[in-house]
Parts: C-alpha cells; sequence; structure tokens
C-alpha cells in the first residue's frame, strides 16, 4: 500500500525568508516541506484557557518550593558551625515530599 492520498491543500502566509528557511531544514531532514510540517504540528501541544491557568499555578507553586530551598541553602551557610543537621534535612525532606506530590499532579492534556 502506497502513501495515502493527499490532495487537499493548506495555505499559509510567509515572507520569502521564512519559506526558503523552511524549504532548507526540509531538505536537511530529508524530507518535503509538506512532511516537515505535518510533522512539526503533530508534536505541537495546544493549550486551553484553562490548562494555561493550571500550568501557570504549576509554575507559581514551584517558585514557592525553590524559594524555601534557597531560604533553607541561605540559612545553613549563614549558620555553619550552629546548624543543626537534623533540622535542615527535616526541612530538605520536606521539600522533597512537597517536590514529589508537585511532580505527580495530573498535568493538562491538548485533548480538552
Amino acid at each position: 500500500m502506497g502513501q495515502p492520498n493527499r490532495a487537499v491543500w493548506v495555505k499559509i502566509r510567509a515572507r520569502e525568508e521564512e519559506r526558503a528557511e523552511w524549504h532548507a531544514k526540509a531538505r536537511r531532514a530529508g524530507m518535503s516541506l509538506s512532511a516537515l510540517v505535518r510533522r512539526a504540528i503533530g508534536r505541537t501541544q495546544t493549550w486551553t484557557v484553562a490548562h494555561r491557568e493550571v500550568e501557570r499555578s504549576r509554575v507559581v507553586e514551584l517558585a514557592r518550593i525553590g524559594n524555601n530551598l534557597n531560604q533553607i541553602a541561605r540559612w545553613a551557610n549563614t549558620h555553619k558551625a550552629r546548624a543543626e543537621a537534623v533540622e535542615v534535612v527535616a526541612h530538605l525532606l520536606a521539600l522533597r515530599r512537597e517536590i514529589r506530590s508537585f511532580a505527580h499532579r495530573e498535568k493538562p492534556t491538548d485533548d480538552g
């Protein structure tokens, strides 16, 4: 069985320089521009407004965790002589739990 019949054209506007770059990229990849565009679009994830908000919340939460980690590191560097290793380890373990929890939360998909 051969290639599927692709008889429908999709037109987009581009500058001549962009078109030339795309064709050169397709040649370097050993494929047609059409195949390159199909592959690139197939790999592109789309986001709904709800997905953007979920991802924004995840980034904000991750920034808070990073801030906590920086505070612990600063404290440990400032109080090296008096640092209670058990206390530092406890804080680091709490952060590790937060990061694992964060990593296992459901991420948005591109199908709704």
